[in-house]
């Protein structure tokens, strides 16, 4: 399929998707849309134990508010499920100092792929040999810096990098200024391609990430990490996506990794100690998806690598996964204000009702760039009125500024309402922007009827303050 050139929203298509149903009661929730503490009272939500309209009143909307024993009963699941794994929580889903807290205290190890998130998981004390350094285009700098951090293993992207890594390693040790070697991964790609989006299928052989297993130059990578001085090889890395319910990719992937895995032990003469399965794991956005527990997860996944590794006759790898959106993503909803109601007639005689909210692509960039599907309700009061499907719609000047394509909102919906659109943990604040000149929201956590900020709302004062042409 071809996208318009103007964007999806303008492309032809069903007004309504075929999933979707009219609900009996339009102020109900759809439990595992949401965090664990969400419920409604009298048709006000609420989350964490406090009315989602009193910390709107507090701190206004847009807003992220972020479940924090919802958060933390998540992050427990991985660790408990995969207990004979090392758990790694992938940051870029969301990070905060406060969260990587957290993560620390749950006893997860940390993924980052930027050294912006190498200095907020430092900045809030994260053990550096907890922490994974990703990313396909790692400069000397950022390498150095993860190196002389302590990082607790790289996971190389590319010849070039093996190349720097291995030069900086070795700079630094001939000056004392470190001792032991750094531990490598090898990010390989097993020419699997997740049933999701295109730009979050990440291990079929057309894309920017890893060395391929097919064209050999993974097998090629994993002889020269061994070859270098100062390097010291974990073991082989595999991500097949994001956003996935069904475990056969991660079969297929595990096959065929542990076959390279084999074949390293048999031609170079080493037995590599770990294998790390990558992340990906989905989550319900809408009542369509359909998650699994992250215990049957553990037990599929284990059976499979289990299984492999009879076939080809060699002894298990230490496993990791990373984690990132199905701990935070289902942690998080973000509250808006309607700002306006606006009915727009169609051809056929049909209608369609825009609700415009005072947030929009700015904080939730998922549907336009993605084209995915959200939930919502209406939060601050019960309603009385027949359902009525509505299209949620930011403030931003692009017909593609679209938060929820469709959902059901009462018929009575009008400017002042707040809305609450469940599942906004993952890559919503860390992909927010400054489009039009927007403030960034805050994020709020939520616990035991208390909430305290995290992340702060952007002031004009931090729009401004990398614009050397302002004056006040």
């Amino acid at each position: 399929m071809h996208a318009h050139e103007a964007g999806w929203a303008h492309a032809d298509g069903s007004r309504s998707p075929s999933w979707l149903r009219q609900p009996g009661d339009v102020n109900d929730l759809v439990p595992h849309l949401w965090s664990k503490t969400a419920q409604k009272q009298d048709g006000v939500l609420y989350v964490g134990g406090m009315a989602v309209a009193d910390v709107v009143a507090e701190h206004n909307t847009p807003a992220y508010l972020l479940d924090e024993d919802d958060f933390r009963s998540r992050a427990r699941a991985f660790r408990d499920a995969f207990s004979t794994y090392d758990v790694f929580y992938a940051g870029k889903a969301f990070l905060c100092t406060t969260v990587a807290r957290w993560i620390a205290e749950e006893g997860l190890n940390l993924d980052v792929c930027s050294d912006g998130e190498l200095t907020v998981a430092l900045r809030a004390g994260f053990d550096p040999a907890k922490i994974g350094y990703h990313g396909n285009n790692k400069s000397l700098m950022e390498l150095r810096r993860a190196v002389a951090s302590g990082v607790g293993r790289v996971i190389v992207d590319s010849f070039t990098e093996i190349e720097r890594l291995a030069a900086a390693t070795k700079e630094m040790i001939s000056t004392g200024s470190i001792t032991e070697p750094t531990r490598v991964m090898v990010r390989v790609t097993a020419g699997v391609e997740a049933h999701t989006h295109e730009y979050i299928a990440t291990a079929h052989e057309d894309q920017k990430f890893g060395f391929s297993i097919t064209s050999g130059d993974a097998f090629e990578a994993v002889r020269r990490v061994l070859d270098a001085d100062g390097l010291e090889l974990l073991g082989l890395h595999s991500h097949i996506g994001s956003q996935i319910f069904d475990s056969s990719g991660f079969e297929v992937a595990a096959r065929r990794v542990l076959a390279l895995h084999a074949r390293i032990a048999d031609e170079l003469g080493t037995t590599l100690p770990e294998m790390d399965l990558g992340g990906g794991f989905g989550i319900a956005y809408t009542t369509q998806d359909d998650p699994a527990d992250p215990s049957i997860l553990a037990k599929e996944m284990s059976e499979i690598v289990a299984h492999e590794c009879r076939a080809l006759g060699i002894d298990q790898p230490r496993l990791s996964i990373e984690p990132g959106r199905a701990i935070v993503g289902p942690s998080m909803c973000t509250v808006y204000t309607v700002g306006t109601v606006k009915n727009v007639e169609l051809d056929g005689g049909a209608a369609r009702t825009y609700v415009s909210v005072d947030g929009g692509m700015s904080d939730n960039i998922r549907t336009a760039l993605y084209d995915a599907d959200y939930s919502c309700t209406l939060a601050s009061r019960a309603s009385t009125a027949p359902p009525l499907l509505g299209r949620i719609v930011g403030k931003h000047c692009e017909a593609g500024d679209i938060v929820v394509k469709d959902e059901f909102v009462p018929a009575d919906i009008a400017p002042g309402d707040l809305i609450a659109v469940p599942g906004t943990g993952a890559y919503c604040r860390s992909m927010a922007s400054n489009y039009n000149h927007a403030l960034r929201p805050p994020v709020i956590a939520v616990r035991d009827g208390s909430a305290q900020v995290v992340v702060r709302r952007e002031t004009v004062d931090d729009l401004l303050a990398t614009d050397v042409g302002a004056v006040e």
